[in-house]
């Protein structure tokens, strides 16, 4: 499928990034030096967030807790609504 006009991609803020990660890190405080930031990745329709890790990213049903919670955090920041 071809597309004609290209994806938009949604500039992430600084410090509604570093905020959201500081309220993702209260919940999970074991993760809060390990994360770098939140990406929005563009799709074909919508996009793909993310959490970049500072190094491999940690294993486990807790870190994927604190990466959801960060993106939730930012979007809700942000006014992000999908």
């Amino acid at each position: 499928r071809r597309y004609d006009n290209p994806m938009q991609s949604i500039e992430i803020d600084p410090e509604l990034n570093r905020l959201a990660l500081a309220e993702a890190a209260k919940l999970y405080p074991e993760f809060a030096d390990q994360a770098s930031h939140v990406i929005a990745r563009p799709l074909a329709q919508g996009f793909a967030w993310q959490l970049v890790w500072k190094g491999a990213p940690p294993a486990g049903q807790q870190a994927w807790e604190f990466q959801n919670a960060a993106i939730r955090a930012y979007k809700n920041l942000a006014g992000v609504r999908e």
